[in-house]
Order: structure tokens, then sequence, then C-alpha cells
């Protein structure tokens, strides 16, 4: 018994599909490998220069002893002994005001560009420590000098820092005395717990991808600056004024410790962990992640912002492979119709050629977007494509014609490709009506067909 022809062609048309699916998948995994390697890129940058940063400070500590006479009866003998205890009392800022002006450096591991920052960056602020009282009625209270401190979350970014207290520049030390901020730098303060103190701290820190900061302060003030217009502000708290341009942002925040839990995490001897919390735009695999600065993440609260591509090519070369397999699926459809409607045969030799095109697109974007901008790699990707399409159409259509409004389609689908993936809110919405559409226009172009008669007639002749 011979096998219908039609039946035959359409075994080996989704054999077809089948095998141009595996590309797609290969060459996705491609895509992950290219991701994978500029996450490295950006491990061995931090790894060389500075990570991500986190900043707290300036806070306040000081080492004090208590002394008292004890007395006890032993027997008919009154016994007088001396005792000592030792404590650290903490001090945060009443009122901190942070102004940063951030520059963007853009550091190279091979293809792979890495963004990276130097900030400049000053803290003022102004406390009224309380003198430490002593417990027992007896008691005399005696400190040390106390020192003022100020945490970085990796201080290899450190390349310049300078304290001023009370219009009075002191020496600075590396190191804070906090167990779990040993990233840092402290100066004394001699005197600071006997008056009000205004203390000014100026700063160069480098770092790669985010810059964090703990608002430990009863209210808190900052200003960020940054020749970048693709900021995304993340951690506990958004900004209360923003303002993004094109090539520069500024952002604005108010906040206070009835609001932040940051000052209580400190005095909980909590970890100033790396980096902002809740980002957009970036991997969820990190090679130097910290946990984010969220309440019971054992880290102190933080905010601040992400310095993120505009433009991920890696992120948006995987979202037009989803769209792969529609491409082909389309592509087959109207290869398809005009063997319908024309009365054409297309061998199936044929429609593995056109899909195998469409497919090497993909590998052409990724390949040049490593490159050039990724609108440019999709442009000149795209205008390869449709040009070798339509000189191909125009042979198995029968025709220029043909092949002209063939390639004209396919720049139509890459043209929806292309808005779709620059509109990812509406991206859904966007391709279910171009399934829609052509799903129309096979419905309304078939509608006289007799699907009946074209399948007896490929048996009969076959």
């Amino acid at each position: 018994m011979k096998l219908n022809s039609t039946l035959v062609k359409v075994a080996t048309l989704l054999a077809i599909v089948g095998l141009l699916m595996l590309v797609l998948a290969e060459v996705g995994g491609l895509v992950d490998e290219r991701q994978q390697r500029a996450m490295q890129a950006r491990y061995s940058i931090e790894q060389a220069q500075a990570g991500r940063q986190a900043l707290l400070g300036p806070v306040m500590r000081a080492v004090c002893h208590e002394t008292w006479e004890a007395t006890e009866t032993k027997g008919n003998a009154t016994v007088t002994t001396t005792q000592r205890r030792e404590f650290y009392p903490t001090y945060t800022p009443e009122r901190l005001d942070i102004q940063g002006e951030v520059a963007m450096e853009a550091r190279y591991r091979g293809l792979f560009k890495v963004n990276t920052y130097v900030a400049n960056t000053t803290l003022t602020a102004q406390w009224k420590p309380a003198r430490p009282q002593a417990e027992n009625p007896k008691g005399r209270v005696t400190c040390e000098t106390p020192t003022i401190s100020v945490a970085l979350s990796d201080s290899r970014g450190l390349r310049e820092a300078q304290m001023r207290i009370n219009d009075k520049e002191v020496a600075v030390l590396p190191g804070t005395p906090f167990e779990k901020l040993k990233s840092g730098f402290h100066a004394l303060a001699p005197n600071a717990l006997e008056e009000t103190l205004t203390t000014k701290v100026t700063l160069q820190i480098v770092g790669t991808g985010d810059l964090a900061i703990a608002p430990v302060g009863d209210n808190n003030q900052v200003e960020l600056a940054a020749n970048w217009g693709h900021p995304s502000f993340g951690g506990r708290f958004l900004p209360v004024k923003r303002e993004v341009l094109e090539d520069r942002f500024t952002a604005q925040w108010r906040i206070s410790a009835l609001a932040s839990s940051a000052g209580r995490d400190f005095f909980a001897g909590e970890a100033l962990c790396a980096g902002v919390s809740a980002t957009e735009g970036e991997p969820a695999t990190r090679y130097a992640a910290a946990p984010d600065a969220a309440p019971g993440s054992g880290c102190i609260e933080t905010f601040g912002v992400n310095f993120i591509d505009p433009v991920n090519t890696y992120s948006l070369s995987d979202r037009a492979l989803k769209y792969g397999l529609l491409f082909i699926a389309l592509s087959f459809v109207s290869v398809g119709m005009v063997e319908v409607l024309r009365r054409l045969r297309v061998h199936p030799v044929q429609y593995l050629l056109v899909g195998s095109a469409l497919s090497v697109f993909f590998l052409l974007l990724l390949s040049l977007s490593e490159h050039l901008s990724f609108g440019l790699s999709y442009a000149v990707a795209a205008t390869a494509c449709v040009s070798l399409l339509t000189f191909y159409a125009a042979h198995i259509l029968g025709g220029w014609r043909s092949g002209l409004l063939f390639g004209l389609g396919i720049g139509i689908l890459y043209g929806a490709l292309y808005v779709l993936l620059h509109m990812e809110q509406a991206a859904m919405v966007l391709g279910s009506a171009l399934l829609f559409a052509v799903l129309a226009a096979v419905m309304v172009l078939t509608r006289r067909v007799d699907w009946y008669a074209m399948v007896r007639s490929n048996a009969s002749a076959s």
C-alpha cells in the first residue's frame, strides 16, 4: 500500500521542525555559556579591584570602665574590695547627611564589559552623646578616648579618606572596633563625650555594580548623582525625589529611624552585607552574592542604586530565542500557503534550508552583539537573513514577486520581534495579537480550499 504523499510530507516537515528545535536549543545553550562567562568576567574584576559596596557610618564607640568599692563581712572582719566592669557605649548620629557624586568606569575582560564606579562621598554627622552613667551608686566611670568609625563591605575599594571633627582634621586609622564590621577605618575623637560634635568625612571609594547605604542615623538625608542614565533603585527604600536623564541621574532619600531598622540592626551586631537588595536587571545567580539586607536576613538594612546596563544583550538574545519556534512555524505556514494557493511543490529540503536560515539569525545576533550595539547587531543579522530568504524564495516560489512578498513578511516578523524584545510589559498582548492575525489570514485565504480533493489528487498522483 502506497503512503499518501501529503501525509508523508507533513510528517517530514514535523521531523524538520523537531530538528530545528534542537538547533535552537543548542544556540540557547551557547547564550547561557556566554552569559556565564560574562559573570565570570565580573567576578574577576571584583576580585582584582573591589566588589559591590555598602557604606555605614560614621558611628561612635567608647570603651568605659566603672569601678566601685564593695564591702563584705567575713567573721569579725570587714573586707573591702574594688569591683570593676567594662562596657562599650555606642552612638549613632542624630543627623546624618550623605552626598555622593559617582563617576562610572568601564572595565573589560576580553569582550565582556563590567560596570565599575568611583564614588566621591561626603558624610556629615551630628551627635549629642550622653556621658555614660554609673550603675552602682558608688561607682565611678572613666572612658578611654572614643573612636568614630566608617565601615565598608569591601575596604579594598577605599582610595582616599579624611575626617574632620569639629572642623579639626584627625588622623585616620585602618579597621573598626566592631566585630562584624572589620572593613573600614576609624579616628580618635578626644572629648567627644563632653560636647556636641560634628564629624565630616570625605572619602573616595571604588566598587562594582551597585552602591548601598545603611541609614543608621536618627534622621538621614542622602543625595546621590551619577553620570549614568540607567539606574535601578533598590533596597528597603526608594528615593523620595529623582531625576533620570539620558546620561545622568540624581536621587534623594529622607529616612527616619522610625521607619528604618538599620540603627537597631547595628546595635544588635548584624553584619553589613554587600550590595543592594531587590534590584533588577541581573541574573539570579551571582558569583559574589551576599544576603539581601531584608528583615531576618542577618544583615543591616540598606538602600541604594544598581548601575545596570540599559541593554543586556544575553538576556535579549535569550528572549529572542523563545520566539524562534514561532518564527519557523510562521515561515513554514507562509510557504505552505503558497504551495496550496498556487499549486506549487516545495521540497522538504527547501523547507529545511529556510528554517536553517531562520535559526542562523539567532547565532548571528548573539555573535554580533558582543562587538556591536544590540540594535545594530539585530539590524545587520535581520537584513542578512531577509536578503538571503528573499533571494531563495524567489526561486522556490516561482518568481521575484513571490520572493519579495515572502521577504517582506519575514522582515515584518523581525520588526515585530524587535518590538516584543523592548516592550516587556506588553509582549504577551502583542505576541497574542500577532498569532491571531496570522491565524485569521490563513483561515481567510484557505476558506475555499477543498482539502479532501487535494489529498485525493496527491494520493492518485503518488
